[in-house]
């Protein structure tokens, strides 16, 4: 796909990978459509761009809906997702004190992460489907973000794991699902990056984290995640893979 006509659908796009991604599609001709939440500065980062925001909640079925219907309308079409929305919380199973994980934080973050991503690619399938076949037939592709948690979650992960493990195991059935109107499917599996959650914590323990990789030591960019995206769209080979980018590192119990 050439990346420097597409028009994509970003969600989470206000801040991060989904907005670095959104800059570096900008940069290389295309057109953007940022989803995020409406107190996000996602009308702020679609002004710099030149693209546009659409207020949406990634668990309201109706907000995405008329979310994505939006956005089709306004780039005339939707070529690229990227679903980048996503929450984090940690909690044990059973803490030292005996609490338990509360099972709406659970279902929170799978319905964020998991069924929220499910919701948006099924509403752009059908726009992408409408597309004009490239030469080998491509009409769009969908980029999920996964995790390296999906493989080696840590103490306290269990549902920020199950959900991009979801992602992972969706990944080539969506892509057979959509094969037949020239949709591909990929995932991308971030190790730790350098995001705003991470920055909040600080440089002592953005220094600690960067120790984790094994080469190079430092944190992963949302311009790293970028140039991997750009990558994915234009290679229309790349379909039904969860590619690592973690810089060769592996993740221990805590």
């Amino acid at each position: 796909m050439d990346v420097s006509s597409v028009r994509a659908v970003i969600t989470g796009g206000a801040s991060g990978l989904g907005a670095g991604t959104a800059r570096r599609i900008v940069e290389a001709g295309g057109t953007v459509a940022l989803l995020d939440l409406p107190g996000s500065p996602g009308k702020k980062v679609a002004a710099e761009i030149d693209g546009y925001f659409l207020e949406a909640d990634v668990t309201d079925p109706e907000s995405v809906e008329a979310a994505v219907d939006g956005a089709a309308e306004a780039l005339g079409g939707i070529d690229v997702l990227l679903n980048a929305a996503g929450i984090g919380p940690a909690h044990r199973v059973l803490t030292r004190s005996g609490d338990l994980f509360p099972l709406e934080l659970f279902e929170a973050v799978i319905r964020v992460n998991l069924v929220g991503a499910f919701d948006v690619t099924r509403r752009c399938a059908p726009h992408m489907a409408k597309n004009e076949p490239a030469d080998d037939g491509e009409r769009g592709v969908v980029i999920n973000v996964a995790s390296i948690a999906a493989f080696e979650g840590q103490i306290g992960q269990a549902a920020y794991s199950a959900s991009k493990g979801g992602l992972v195991g969706m990944t080539l059935p969506l892509a057979r699902d959509l094969a037949s109107y020239g949709i591909r499917v990929v995932a991308i599996a971030p190790g730790i990056m350098d995001t705003p959650m991470i920055a909040a914590g600080g440089p002592e323990l953005k220094e600690a984290l960067s120790q984790v990789h094994m080469f190079p030591k430092r944190l992963g960019t949302p311009d790293d995640f970028a140039s991997l995206a750009m990558h994915l769209i234009s290679n229309s080979l790349i379909n039904g893979e969860v590619i690592r980018l973690d810089a060769g590192s592996r993740m221990a119990p805590r």
